[in-house]
Parts: C-alpha cells; sequence; structure tokens
C-alpha cells in the first residue's frame, strides 16, 4: 500500500501498474529494499517520473527495517515520521491498508466536496484549512465506516464526478449538489499542466535514462557530445544518449540538470563521471 500511494503520486495508474508489479516481485518487503542501494531503487523506477519519491520509498524502507522491525507502521503520526511520507500518504496508508479513522483528501475527494457542498466546478488549487475541516466534519464516527465513506467519495470523483466531462446522470448524489443546482458554473480558474519539452525537467530526465542503464560512471563530456567523438563505447547507453543529444540543450542547462541530480541524491560522482547513488 505504501509503494503504491507514493509510486500514484502525480502518476496514473496506467503507468504506475508494471512498474508496481516487478516493484513487489524483486522487493516484497521492506527489509529486501533496505538492503539494496538508493541508486537500485531509482533504476527500478524508471519512466515514472519525479525519481525522487524513488529515494524516499528507499528511504522508509530503511527507516521502517531500522526503526519499527521490518514492518510497515499502522499508526498515522508513526507513518508520517517515515521519510517522504506526508499528511496525505500517512493517512490513506492507516486508512485503507489498516482501517484506520483518518482524514482522506486527495484530489478526487476534493473535486466532490467542492462540487456537491460549495457549487464550484472545482477546488481551489492549492488544499486549504476550510477544505480539511468539512473532509473532517462530514467523516462518520466509527472506524469502519469511515474507511468506507473514504474510499466511496474517492471512487465518485475518480470515475464519475471527474474533472472533465463528469457523469452528472449517472451521479448517486446528484439531487444534492450545489453545483448542479447552481446551473454547473464554469471554474474560477483554468488548470495548467506542466510544462516539459525544453525545461531542465526533460534534461534531467534524459540524464536519468542514461545513468538508469550505464553499468560504469558517465563522463560529463558524454552528455554534451556523441560517444563517437569521444573514444567511447557507449552501446549499453547508446539509445538514451543519442535521445539526450537530440535535445540540443545548452551547456549551461545541461550543468543545471547535473548538478541538480548531484544536491538531490539522485546522481553522484564517482571516478570522474556520473552514476546513480550506490
Amino acid at each position: 500500500m505504501l509503494v503504491s500511494e507514493i509510486m500514484l503520486q502525480q502518476t496514473p495508474v496506467v503507468r504506475v501498474l508494471p512498474v508496481w508489479e516487478e516493484w513487489l516481485r524483486r522487493w516484497p518487503e521492506p527489509a529486501a529494499l533496505a538492503r539494496e542501494p538508493a541508486g537500485e531503487a531509482v533504476r527500478a523506477w524508471g519512466r515514472l517520473g519525479y525519481p525522487r519519491r524513488a529515494l524516499r520509498l528507499h528511504g522508509a524502507a530503511v527507516a521502517i527495517e531500522g526503526e519499527h522491525g521490518g514492518r510497515v507502521p499502522q499508526d498515522y503520526a508513526e507513518l508520517l515520521g517515515l521519510p517522504g511520507v506526508g499528511s496525505y500518504t500517512a493517512a490513506a496508508v492507516a486508512a485503507f491498508a489498516f482501517g484506520r479513522r483518518e482524514t482522506v483528501v486527495d484530489t478526487n475527494i476534493r473535486r466532490v466536496h467542492a462540487r456537491l457542498f460549495s457549487g464550484s466546478a472545482l477546488p481551489a488549487p492549492a488544499l486549504t484549512a476550510a477544505e480539511m475541516r468539512l473532509a473532517a466534519e462530514l467523516l462518520p464516527s466509527d472506524a469502519g465506516s469511515s474507511v468506507r465513506w473514504n474510499a466511496s467519495v474517492m471512487e465518485l470523483g475518480a470515475l464519475v464526478c471527474t474533472a472533465r466531462a463528469p457523469k452528472c446522470a449517472a451521479c448517486p448524489v446528484r439531487d444534492r449538489c450545489a453545483w448542479l443546482a447552481a446551473g454547473e458554473p464554469p471554474p474560477a480558474y483554468t488548470p495548467k499542466g506542466q510544462a516539459w519539452h525544453g525545461t531542465d525537467r526533460q534534461v534531467r530526465g534524459g540524464v536519468m535514462a542514461v545513468l538508469r542503464l550505464a553499468d560504469a560512471p558517465v563522463p560529463a563530456e558524454m552528455f554534451q557530445q556523441a560517444p563517437a567523438d569521444l573514444g567511447f563505447d557507449a552501446a549499453g547507453i547508446g539509445v538514451p544518449l543519442a535521445a539526450l543529444h537530440r535535445l540540443n540543450c545548452a551547456p549551461e542547462q545541461l550543468e543545471r540538470a547535473l548538478e541538480g541530480l548531484l544536491e538531490d541524491g539522485l546522481a553522484e560522482l564517482h571516478q570522474g563521471g556520473y552514476r546513480l547513488p550506490a
């Protein structure tokens, strides 16, 4: 449950599922992951994006093994103390994995609450204290019902009360919906997706694709120039390296990407080159 919750942050299920299945085959218990270098978690993360999540999962596995006897803690506060685990993830794991009464508020739940109770097409761009108070007030008092409530509202938002083209005719609470009663007013803002092409994030992703396949430290020059020009045999990393070169990024952008990966702990310098963390 902890693995899936962290993988599903900002990443759709269809992309997460094959990586999650392979991850659990390789590391069925936290102790198995904790024994591996952090770089192996980053390598196994593949192309899910936001690879710092892989480092956080590895750090959580180390903490679970060292501080919790190898078992994922059930208590919200203890879950919150694990590396990379925020309030939503701690609440979701405590509720759905261990049946605890916790206020779970994800994007889908926020959207249902905004439409059903506030009459807004979309919730505020960032989670507010008022939203958390409303979610806490709506939560049933007994643990079992609270878990079912959280799951039900989440599924309603994911399958019926969707961000685009909501299926209002099929909604079981449409007669109580403040947004429908108000005539379905448009959202107060237009959600904007994150840019990718030409950004530092794209260059970082290109560098990480090379490092995931590299079996030895990669000299900085190889990221900027074709391997043949440098006299290296780059058969193993040739495809991602060529893709990185096709970006034609400026030297300063590549330097920012490499420095950022070092600062984030996603890469390290070793024997004059870059590699995944040991």
